[in-house]
């Protein structure tokens, strides 16, 4: 009779799959959310900024688990494109072509295992930008890659 011999290898092979889980609760599923809906947060939809000031923007953001990332996109809106996901409609200027439209993207990571966070950031509008209608985009990041984006509709005015 032949006797089986069992190799190292074969113990870690055993070891491996039983860490190996089946049990899809341990996986993140969720998006982060983005929260605009409280009295001083900003931007809201509509509102006008004048060129040449500060802003501050603030929202809330949260997460099931970990919180990962942020990205802030202004950019013009005068040909009245959209980006599905808007709580208001506001009035538009008429359509026109941009000559020096005001433009920002920024990337920030949340540091910390952190569920909540209320990034405050100061936003400059600079005085040499083309006025009208812009759009304000958030996209929140969690650690796991689940990401979740708001924009605003706003504008920039003399």
């Amino acid at each position: 009779m032949k006797k089986l011999k069992f190799t190292p290898i074969f113990f870690v092979l055993m070891i491996f799959l039983a860490a190996c889980s089946d049990d899809e609760d341990d996986i993140d599923q969720t998006n982060p959310t983005i929260d605009f809906d409280f009295e001083s947060s900003f931007p809201k939809p509509c509102v006008v900024v004048q060129r040449g000031t500060t802003f501050n923007f603030h929202a809330k953001f949260s997460d099931n688990d970990v919180l990962g990332s942020y990205a802030i996109d202004i950019h013009n809106n005068f040909d009245h494109h959209t980006h599905d996901n808007y709580d208001v409609q506001c009035d538009l200027s008429p359509i026109k072509a941009p000559v020096n439209p005001f433009i920002y993207i920024q990337n920030f990571t949340i540091e910390g295992d952190l569920k909540e966070y209320q990034p405050t950031l100061e936003i400059v509008i600079p005085d040499a930008i083309d006025v009208g209608d812009y759009h304000f985009e958030v996209r929140l990041t969690d650690k796991t890659g689940w990401q979740t984006r708001h924009a605003i509709d706003f504008k920039i005015a003399d």
